[in-house]
């Protein structure tokens, strides 16, 4: 089964991870071969993959953004969440993992992704209903951090966290309820997984109760909300910071 991904840096991050199959490398003519075209058709040649040039038509039919690049792929390569903790475990790190409760929008989904990839987050666990997969839309929205990731399907989330907490790993919610901390007082250097709600809608009651604490981002506009990818990156990188102090 064949998808196909567009957008330089989603093609080109997919080449350079080499964990889908990569069956045909798309150039629109005329595009100029800049660092990024560039760099696709040299990792295209390298690993034997052809590159053909068609149209800017045939890819504009896909109806995206995807500046003159594209590429067939076999499906996303999802992973078990055992892997995830295992990799933790190679690098002597603790867990560091990020969990979405039910996200809808694929922008979204794409940029925490990105930022988890960036922060060095083991793993992400999204579930497998009622929630965006990851999707050529959501690898756009990467810019093609997703390749890179670990990332599971759950069928059901609250018992995934059940089995994290059993293995040692702390559960922290984002979320703005009356107990939660603020996000920079609170410790988060721990085996960490943090929770972040969806869009509109937050947290689930059946994953909100098993959380073992909440944070919350301090706010002083008119506005009481942030949408859930920059609140879910702010978190993360406040818990990169705890986690890489020396």
């Amino acid at each position: 089964m064949l998808e196909i991904i567009y957008g330089r840096n989603a093609v080109y991050e997919t080449l350079r991870a080499k964990r889908r199959r990569v069956e045909t490398v798309l150039v629109a003519e005329g595009v100029k071969e800049g660092s990024t075209a560039a760099g696709i058709l040299a990792l295209a040649a390298e690993q034997h993959i052809p590159a053909k040039r068609v149209s800017r038509r045939q890819l504009d039919d896909l109806g995206t953004n995807h500046q003159g690049v594209a590429a067939q792929v076999g499906i996303y390569p999802y992973a078990d969440l055992e892997v995830m903790l295992r990799l933790a475990q190679t690098h002597n790190e603790m867990p560091f993992l990020l969990l979405l409760d039910c996200l809808q929008d694929p922008q979204n989904l794409g940029t925490l992704l990105r930022t988890a990839e960036v922060v060095g987050v083991h793993g992400v666990v999204i579930p497998r209903h009622r929630a965006v997969e990851v999707t050529p839309a959501v690898s756009n929205a990467s810019a093609g951090a997703v390749e890179h990731l670990l990332v599971t399907q759950v069928t059901n989330l609250a018992r995934t966290m059940e089995e994290l907490k059993e293995k040692g790993v702390w559960i922290v919610g984002l979320e703005n309820v009356p107990e939660a901390q603020d996000y920079h007082a609170a410790n988060l250097n721990m085996p960490l997984a943090l929770l972040v709600g969806s869009e509109g809608q937050g947290l689930g009651r059946l994953v909100r109760e098993r959380c073992d604490l909440w944070i919350k981002l301090p706010m002083r506009g008119n506005v009481n909300s942030l949408n859930a990818s920059v609140a879910g990156s702010i978190a993360l990188y406040e818990a990169w910071r705890q986690r890489s102090r020396v």
